[in-house]
């Protein structure tokens, strides 16, 4: 499994690491992965679940992609609630498909379910960050603080986030787009502290994703904003070349 082998989404000092690989051959970039059907239009302020709106939509592409439908549900509601909060941005479901095959088989690595309210258990956590294996080495300042010693960061969720990025990224999806959408449309990271969320909940992580890409790529309908956005979330041409080839097979 790949998250078994690098981390995910480094913060910036990780970045800073790796800034040597070389992720471009100089040829130009192909087109990003899109999605053939739009996501059917959904109520963001309607009484029913937003994500229950999307019920029918995911099982049929469940059907046909094998992806959980519940975790469809997620990609489509993180696309929708971006695609308002950052129109120019065009983040499409097919990518954050993409990501989450390569980084925990759709939350299903190690056996792990998600349970109807978006929540995956048991939690998917990668290897310990520690600087061994050609990993990066990454504290987790929360965890140090509180241990009294040296704890090193363990991607976390579905999504692999790293603990520094979800402080700064995370977002509880289900606190609903009105007041979610201050924090979405200024495209920046803050301590959200209450509208954090969960790094293990599929609806959280997916939303965080769609926040992330955004901001690192600006349009990721341009094959230059797509291949920075990936490159932000793991700085290898073999990365951006795994979730793109994941990606197109979703987007028939």
């Amino acid at each position: 499994m790949a998250m078994k082998a690098r981390p995910a989404l480094l913060v910036a000092a990780a970045a800073a690491i790796l800034a040597g690989c070389d992720a471009s051959d100089g040829t130009p970039d192909p087109l990003p992965p899109r999605a053939t059907e739009s996501i059917p239009a959904i109520r963001l302020d309607a009484a029913e679940s937003p994500l229950d709106q999307l019920r029918e939509w995911a099982r049929a592409r469940s059907e046909t992609s094998g992806i959980p439908m519940r975790a469809l549900q997620a990609y489509g509601y993180a696309t929708v609630v971006m695609s308002k909060a950052q129109p120019g941005c065009h983040l499409g479901w097919v990518t954050l498909a993409g990501i989450a095959r390569v980084e925990s088989n759709h939350a299903r690595f190690g056996g792990a379910t998600i349970a109807t309210d978006g929540s995956v258990r048991p939690p998917i956590r990668g290897i310990a960050l520690d600087g061994t294996g050609g990993n990066a080495r990454i504290t987790d300042l929360h965890a140090t603080t509180r241990a009294g010693h040296t704890v090193y960061a363990r991607a976390m969720g579905p999504f692999q986030f790293i603990p520094d990025t979800w402080n700064r990224w995370g977002v509880h999806a289900a606190a609903g787009y009105n007041t979610l959408a201050p924090m979405l449309k200024a495209g920046k990271p803050a301590a959200t502290g209450d509208l954090s969320g969960s790094p293990d909940n599929i609806d959280d992580a997916a939303l965080a994703a769609g926040r992330y890409l955004c901001a690192a790529g600006g349009d990721l309908a341009t094959a230059h904003g797509w291949r920075q956005a990936i490159l932000a979330y793991n700085h290898s041409a073999v990365y951006v070349d795994q979730v793109r080839s994941t990606a197109l097979g979703y987007q028939k």
